[in-house]
């Protein structure tokens, strides 16, 4: 069976680029376009990881991580933050919130398949 992944990114492109480079490597694809939808599709449904972007309108991607690991399905889902922010601080807070990994855009499909290949939970 395959391993679903959440993307959860405000761009269309964005999320469709992700989501071409997962389905490929033989993963189930869930999309949101920010926090809030991503946590409305949090239903109890397995994912085996989360790719989240950080700046999003409605809520942001530290805010939805937050909000997710409160969530007892959830709470050991790792996370993966794929942004343009490369700011130490904003990485700390990232990793506080429970991100696992940090991965700046503009990426390379395959740095971010490796990151996934590590983290996704079996």
């Amino acid at each position: 069976m395959a391993k679903t992944i959440m993307i959860v990114d405000d761009s269309a492109s964005l999320r469709q680029v992700v989501a071409i480079s997962l389905k490929g490597a033989g993963y189930d694809v869930v999309e949101a376009c920010d926090g809030k939808d991503a946590l409305s599709k949090l239903d109890g449904r397995k994912l085996h990881l989360i790719i989240s972007d950080v700046n999003m309108p409605n809520m942001d991607g530290i805010s939805f991580v937050k909000a997710a690991k409160q969530l007892p399905a959830y709470k050991f889902t790792p996370v993966i933050m794929l942004t343009t922010e490369a700011g130490d601080a904003m990485k700390q807070q990232g990793q506080a919130a429970g991100a696992k990994a940090w991965v700046v855009k503009p990426f390379q499909p395959a740095q971010m398949l490796s990151a996934v290949a590590k983290l996704v939970l079996p």
